[in-house]
Order: structure tokens, then sequence, then C-alpha cells
């Protein structure tokens, strides 16, 4: 009961997510002129929330709504974070992620283009074959992670975080304009469509009642155009963020709902929230960015080389690559890591300390962890540090506390492979 306890704090590491009783981000006690312009004030902040068109469904399924880049998202719904989270260990869940930006590459000319701004070799993709990227500044730093998929039907498709949405399509329009001035064959389409993922163990066998391709065929990193429930016109794609079997489904908005209430005639399957969604990506080892990567991180300090294609590393074609190309073999002053603790919680900026007691990194994203009952985390510390094993201390409440740095993922992922 006591590690329960500590999952209090359902946001996660680093999402700062409150929630309060009635489901809003809401200042309590109306009682004084103070505390009513407060309120009025938060109910402001809330009104400027952007909304995805699950917003009236999620509060109608007793979602606890809060602020999370720019949008009004659900951080739970009536089950605890901790039961959301196993139930997508050991069942499937629903997320709505349709805050993220999904954006359309078009003409002759779209690897060309997609590739002057990523890190990836999307040339060799096969049709249809998705690869995580990273976007990069010239200085070597990580603006963005995404997933470029080369699909068959004639454009790339690009799926970046919501809150890099803003800063990603100024990237994207300012680099094609560059490109259409050298007189490139490119375009660019935004799309307003919605997109859910459902992720876990059973998602196939819920899945594949409501679709007429073989999903045994679609494996991780591939996507497919499908009918889905008897809704035409949804990409599905094999990947997610949670360390499961999983897809994600963009669908016209106007049918997102129909879509989300047919998946959920199925027991197996629940709604989850960013709580969950949280604990389930950093069990699984998975960045999230603005916490551990960032524009002052290059893919090397991240562990993120693998990104990097071959003969992009070898040509020195993408921004930042020569800074990022002579670090892989240079090797760099700092490294992210995984740590695991015993004790109190470990949160982001969490000092990281040798065993004599001397700040060598710190934490940029920890929880206790569902599955293994310990507290998990990932974070930077000096080279020196980095291997598995290694004894170090974090500071929790000015308190050291032992630590020992680990392999990631900290629970095994489950990806499909065929």
């Amino acid at each position: 009961m006591m590690w329960a306890r500590l999952m209090v704090g359902v946001g996660g590491p680093g999402l700062g997510l409150r929630a309060s009783r009635d489901g809003l981000l809401r200042v309590s006690g109306a009682g004084c002129p103070g505390k009513r312009q407060q309120q009025r004030q938060a109910s402001s902040a809330e009104a400027a929330l952007k909304k995805t068109p699950l917003f009236d469904f999620h509060r109608e399924h007793g979602g606890k709504m809060v602020g999370f880049a720019g949008w009004s998202m659900p951080v739970q719904y009536k089950d605890s974070h901790i039961v959301s989270h196993m139930h997508t260990r050991e069942h499937c869940s629903i997320f709505d992620v349709s805050h993220m930006l999904q954006t359309k590459v078009h003409g002759r000319d779209r690897v060309k283009f997609m590739e002057s701004l990523v890190v990836a070799d999307i040339a060799e993709l096969k049709d249809n074959q998705g690869s995580l990227s990273l976007f990069t500044n010239e200085k070597g730093g990580i603006m963005d992670d995404l997933i470029v998929t080369k699909t068959d039907q004639g454009y790339l498709y690009v799926v970046s975080n919501a809150g890099c949405a803003d800063k990603d399509s100024a990237h994207m329009k300012a680099r094609l304009a560059e490109c259409k001035a050298a007189g490139f064959d490119v375009d660019l389409e935004f799309l307003d469509e919605a997109l859910i993922a459902l992720q876990g163990p059973s998602m196939s066998q819920v899945l594949q009642q409501g679709v007429k391709e073989d999903l045994s065929k679609l494996t991780f990193m591939t996507s497919a155009l499908a009918t889905v429930f008897g809704i035409p016109g949804c990409r599905v794609t094999r990947c997610g963020y949670t360390g499961e079997d999983g897809v994600e489904i963009s669908v016209p908005q106007h049918r997102v709902v129909e879509l989300t209430e047919k998946l959920l005639q199925n027991r197996e399957v629940k709604l989850a929230g960013l709580g969950a969604r949280d604990s389930l990506r950093l069990e699984a080892g998975l960045c999230l960015y603005g916490n551990d990567i960032d524009e002052t991180t290059t893919p090397v300090e991240a562990t993120l080389v693998w990104t990097i294609g071959k003969r992009r590393r070898q040509n020195k074609d993408f921004p930042g690559a020569d800074i990022i190309v002579p670090q892989i073999k240079a090797k760099t002053a700092r490294k992210r890591v995984g740590l695991v603790s015993t004790g109190p919680p470990v949160r982001q900026h969490t000092p990281i300390l040798s065993s004599e007691g001397k700040v060598i990194g710190e934490v940029t994203s920890g929880c206790p962890s569902p599955c293994l009952k310990k507290n998990v985390a990932m974070g930077y510390v000096d080279a020196a540090f980095a291997k598995n094993g290694t004894a170090i201390q974090v500071e929790v409440r000015k308190k050291a506390c032992p630590a020992t740095v680990s392999k990631m993922p900290f629970v095994p992922t489950n990806y499909f492979s065929g």
C-alpha cells in the first residue's frame, strides 16, 4: 500500500499534471474575492486549451482532464493510474493521441526533402515501412522525435509530438520554401484527422474482428490503409509508446467516437490516460521530448545513434552531421542511462551522485514502476559512470539514496515482428 500511495502524482515524470475532483485544473475555495479571481483565471486557461474530437467523450466516461502541450487531455479515468497501467500490460487500452501533428509529404522529391531535415535513411525504407527519426539542428541538437512512413500511396506519412507542433510545422514550411525555390517537386499537407492508439497484448485479437486485412502480416513499424469496423480511409500503423504490441489508427474526426465505442464493446479494451501512458513509456525506456531529449541533447548523448542511417552517417548530409558523426567515434562527456532505486520516488531534476557524493548528472524522468514495484528513472551522467551495474546515488529530499545504472528497457518490450 505504501508503494501504491507513491503513485498519487498521476502525471508521471516531468508532466506536472494535476487532476482536481471534477477532472479539471481548478482552484478550490470560492469563499473570497481573491480566490474567485483565481477561479476565473483558471477557467480562462482551461477555455484556451485545444480540444481533441474525443473531448466530450472523455468527460462523459469519467476522464479527469488536464492541460498538456496546449491541449485538454485525460490524465486518467475512473480506474486508478496503476490499474490502467497494468490493464495495458495484460490486455489492451485506448489512448487518445489526436493532439499529435500528422503530416503528409507529397511530390517527386518528398524523400529528398525529408532527408534534408531528419537523420533517417528514408530512401531505403520499403513501401509502407516506417522509421523512428529525429529532427536535428545545425548544432547537433534534437528538435523533435517523429515517425516517418514511406507509403505506397505516393506520399510520406509523418507523426510528430504535440508539444513541438508549431515548431515542427514552421521548420518544415521554412525548408519547403527553400526547396521549392531550388526547384524541388514537394508539398506539405497538415492533417486534421483524429488519432487513437490501441496498445496491449490482446490488440491484434481485438482489432482483427474489425478489419479484413491479416494483422499477422502487419509487423512492427509497418502501415496500411484499411476499413476499420466499417470506417473507410483509416491508416493503421503498428507502433506505439508503451513497449507493448499496438497500433495507432488515423481516422476521420467525425467518426473517431464511433470507432472508439466499437473497440470498447470488447471487454479486453479500456480507456487509459496520460498518467498510464507516461509510466508505460518509461518502463519501456522510451524518451519524452522536453524531458529526456531536447535541443541541448545530441543523438549520441541520448544513445539514439541507431536512428541515424548508415548511408546518412557516411555522407554526413543531415543537419548537425559535422557535430554528431564525430561524436559516434570520439564518444561524449555524458550519456543517457537507466536507473533503478529503492526508497522515495525519483523525479525529474533529481541530482545523481557518485558513491562519494559528487554530482555526476541529473534525472530527466522517473516514477515508481507498477510492474517492478521499485523506482525506475532515466537521466544523464558523466560517461565514466554510464556502465550498467554501476553503483551510484540519487539525492531525494536532500538525502542520498542508493541506485544502480540499469539497462533499458526496464520491462521487456513486446513489439510484433511476425
